[in-house]
């Protein structure tokens, strides 16, 4: 399986093939760390001002104002980043799928150690290179 080859030997459980049986649902969990590089962080904040524009919250509901929010993104890279992230367009068109949540979230630098590629120990290396 692929995602076993990407992880190597990590000991993390997988579904096997044994879930094609079609025997009910299967919940996975999907982990992933991306980085990006941001050469234009006041664009990146104003498609975010513009995208929260376009959301069509209702304010009234919300502890911020609309204008309160907006000043918050452009003040907050990491925020503004992180809410352009769409977890349900991953798996757009992927039939008899559905994206029931998740946690996401940006922040500068290098990556925490949790998040290292191949999700190994910090110092081992990769089981897949990064192109």
């Amino acid at each position: 399986m692929l995602a076993g080859n990407l992880r190597g030997s990590t000991g993390f459980g997988r579904a096997t093939l044994s879930f094609m049986t079609g025997e009910g649902r299967v919940v996975m969990q999907v982990y992933c760390r991306i980085e990006v590089v941001v050469d234009d962080p006041v664009a990146v904040a104003e498609q975010a001002v513009q995208t929260l524009r376009e959301a069509g919250i209702d304010w009234s509901a919300e502890r911020d104002t609309l204008e309160e929010a907006v000043a918050e993104i452009r003040e907050d890279l990491s925020q503004a980043l992180a809410s352009l992230v769409e977890p349900d367009r991953m798996l757009q068109g992927v039939l008899k799928t559905q994206v029931r949540g998740g946690r996401w979230w940006a922040e500068p630098g290098a990556p925490a150690e949790r998040f290292t590629p191949g999700f190994g120990e910090p110092d081992s290396p990769p089981s897949r290179p990064v192109p």
